[in-house]
Parts: structure tokens; sequence; C-alpha cells
């Protein structure tokens, strides 16, 4: 016997919202399916406040550092990535959440989501055409970048412990990478 497995759109999700079904409950919309999202630990929660301040002192006004917010997706997606990097003005969420053409890139903060957020948040992003996605590993302090996306995959995939590396949105910004780690 085959069981198939019944998806959500994005409709029926918000609707699960509004009527305060999801209410206490950490999930996100990945691919039609709402998944319990794990809880947060101390060592993630501590990485992603720092790496915000940090990038919102990089950005300045030329970007908002979104934290653990919704983000819209095809594919009845609305997943929360640790961190995007979205265009301003901030307005333009008042009556929805970031689309893809609104997001520069979009950072997960891994430790015990690792395979994760280096499989099906990878490939969720790369079909949805976010140009840069990037897992912070505090496993190994290592940045994995995914970036050049072509087919709705990333073909690069570069891994950093140290230097500098400037983003595809913003070349003239050099961010340190030890300096995330912190």
């Amino acid at each position: 016997m085959t069981l198939i497995t019944a998806k959500w759109s994005l409709t029926d999700y918000h609707q699960m919202i509004r009527s305060g079904l999801l209410d206490d409950r950490s999930v996100e919309l990945i691919n039609g399916e709402i998944i319990e999202m794990s809880p947060e630990g101390v060592a993630h929660s501590f990485y992603c406040r720092g790496t915000a301040k940090y990038l919102r002192s990089l950005l300045g006004d030329r970007a908002e550092v979104s934290e653990a917010h919704p983000i819209t997706l095809p594919n009845n997606s609305e997943p929360e990535p640790d961190i995007a990097i979205v265009r301003t003005p901030d307005t333009l969420y008042q009556t929805r959440h970031p689309f893809p053409a609104d997001i520069f890139w979009l950072i997960e903060i891994a430790d015990s989501t690792l395979i994760k957020d280096l499989g099906v948040k990878r490939d969720l992003y790369a079909l949805a055409g976010i140009p840069e996605y990037w897992v912070m590993n505090l496993q190994t302090s290592e940045l994995v970048v995914f970036r050049d996306l072509n087919a709705n995959e990333y073909r690069a995939e570069i891994r950093l412990s140290s230097g500098n590396i400037s983003t595809l949105a913003f070349p003239d910004l050099s961010i340190d990478i030890a300096q995330l780690f912190r």
C-alpha cells in the first residue's frame, strides 16, 4: 500500500495561523508540509544574535537584516531562516513576508540541524532562486557558502573557516569569517 501525504497550500497554512491552530507550535511550511522546527539551543541563539548585529553594523541602511521571520517561497513554502538579508524599506513587509525577489542572501545557523540545512533547505532556496545561501556550521566553525545558481541548483560550494568574504549583492562589503563565529 502506498501512503499519500496531504499537502498544504500557503492559503491553508495562513488560515491555520489566523485561526490559532498553530499557536504554541514552532513550525514552518516546507514544500507543502508543516514541519516541526528544532528547539533553539543557547549557542544557536547566541550566534544568531551576534551575526545579525555584526551584519547590521556593516550594511547600515543598505538592507534589512531579519532574524527568524518567515519568507514566502514558491512550492507552498514559508520557511523561517535564521537570518534573511532583504531589500529596504522595511515597510515592504507590512502586508506580506519577503519574496525571493526581495532576498539578497539567507543564513542558517546549524548545529543539530546541519543535515537539514545542507540538504533540504539548500535545495529549497536554490529552487526558489535565492542567489546566495550561507550555512554557519557551529560544529566546525566553518561557513559553507552556496552560489552560482543554475537550473535551480547551486553549482558552487565554498567552505571557509578564516579570512573575509564578499556577498554577491554587496561586492564592496568585506565580511570577516572569524567575526561571525565570535
